[in-house]
């Protein structure tokens, strides 16, 4: 049995972090309260969680609450809102008494000194109050009930295996159908819609086994909309993105790998199965400055945001001539709304049929957000999450909280699920080298 002293970013993290804790109780300082007050107005995500979490407040507490606490449920503990704090221990240390975080380590001690025999823990995503709490003999952890633990394969090519029989190498090449998984030694070990290389010991062939056939079939390399693979990844991927009985697909790898300008490039492809391609990002603020700081129209101030999108596209245009069908199609869908570059937040409260929707820089995503996105799929539409891991920019986040990974560690081993990690840069010899060293 343990006290859980929950931290502001906590909430403003997972707004149902509440039901998280087993059969221990929860207490919230009540500056915690004064916090998430600050944080109601707004459209970011972190505003809905700080309004969520004070309406679930509210509907879970009576007027014996801040005396008795408020029961979580059957096998939960309770819920606390405590005012009374120590500043007095913490005040003796060069921490200035005017910051939250010290009201909140304060919060901690007097809860400490008042039950001894139990162990309290700060819960908190800010290392720094992590380091300071056990500075002063506080216990303190991060909140990782939507971590992911296994990030392995987001560091790693996809797998090859070796010592397969020539016999059965020969067998996917010859038929289309494919090859039982029963015929290799790693079948129980295969997910669904997985990607790999077969080598014997004179052939080899990529390949992807298919969950609705239950069997392993050869991987083309094909081109989409003007753009070729390069390596055996941006082959997967291709197959994977051109493939509709796949609705929900991830691309992940670092900068240069391909990984926008291949699932838009897939999206052209198709373009005549779905009635719309739209394409997003989520707008994550530099310097704790939001889009009112920028001059011009709202438009305007997006711009900047949504123009690696463009980019993309802007790529694929080149490999073709000015006057050629590829081009007139993309213009035309453009003007006619059937390919729409836009900022994520418009997504919210929408329902998407037979659309291509592409997410780029999910990494930035809570797995909130990734849930809140997927739910907004009406029958025929696919989508596609592409991101780098390695590069968040949302302070709330981190390689084993964001949405990104979330989704792709709960969707592994779904017959309409398929992930493709991109492993060698493709953009330059400069771009994989700045990439590798710095």
């Amino acid at each position: 049995m343990k006290n859980f002293v929950l931290d502001t970013n906590v909430i403003l993290h997972d707004y149902k972090c509440i039901y998280n804790f087993e059969e221990n109780d929860i207490y919230i300082p009540i500056v915690v309260l004064e916090e998430l007050d600050k944080f109601k107005k707004g459209n970011d995500q972190i505003n809905f969680n700080a309004r969520e979490f004070v309406r679930e407040l509210d509907a879970i507490s009576d007027n014996d609450f801040f005396k008795q606490g408020a029961d979580l449920g059957e096998g939960l503990g309770k819920l606390f809102i405590i005012a009374e704090t120590d500043l007095e221990e913490v005040r003796n240390l060069p921490f200035s008494d005017k910051n939250s975080d010290v009201r909140i380590l304060s919060t901690a001690v007097h809860l400490q000194k008042q039950n001894p025999k139990v162990k309290t823990v700060l819960v908190t995503k800010d290392i720094n109050l992590r380091m300071k709490a056990k500075s002063i003999g506080i216990l303190a952890e991060d909140y990782i009930s939507d971590k992911v633990t296994n990030i392995d394969i987001f560091e790693k090519e996809q797998n090859t295996f070796e010592n397969i029989d020539s016999e059965v190498i020969d067998r996917i090449y010859a038929t289309a159908a494919g090859v039982s998984l029963e015929n290799f030694y790693f079948k129980d070990d295969i997910d669904p819609n997985e990607c790999f290389i077969l080598k014997s010991d004179r052939a080899s062939v990529l390949a992807r086994y298919h969950p609705e056939t239950q069997m392993v079939q050869k991987v083309r390399k094909d081109r989409a909309f003007g753009i070729e693979p390069r390596n055996a990844e941006q082959t997967f991927a291709f197959d994977v993105l051109l493939d509709d009985n796949v609705k929900l697909v991830g691309i992940t790898g670092k900068a240069g790998t391909g990984k926008t300008l291949l699932a838009l490039a897939a999206a052209l492809h198709k373009r005549n199965e779905y009635k719309q391609i739209l394409l997003a990002r989520p707008i994550v603020a530099l310097a704790n400055r939001d889009l009112g700081f920028l001059p011009g129209t709202e438009q305007e101030k997006m711009a900047p945001y949504m123009q690696p999108l463009f980019d993309n596209l802007t790529v694929i245009k080149n490999q073709f001539a000015s006057s050629s069908r590829e081009i007139t199609a993309i213009d035309e869908m453009q003007k006619s709304g059937n390919l729409v570059i836009e900022a994520l937040a418009y997504i919210r409260g929408r329902s998407l049929s037979e659309t291509y929707f592409i997410i780029d820089e999910a990494q930035n995503l809570t797995p909130h957000e990734i849930k809140t996105i997927i739910t907004r799929a009406s029958e025929g539409t696919k989508i596609v999450f592409t991101g780098d891991i390695q590069q968040i920019d949302s302070p709330y986040l981190d390689v084993q909280s964001n949405g990104l990974v979330y989704m792709i560690d709960k969707m592994k081993g779904q017959d309409i699920f398929a992930h493709i990690n991109l492993v060698k840069g493709e953009r330059s010899y400069l771009s994989e080298l700045a990439s590798n060293l710095l």
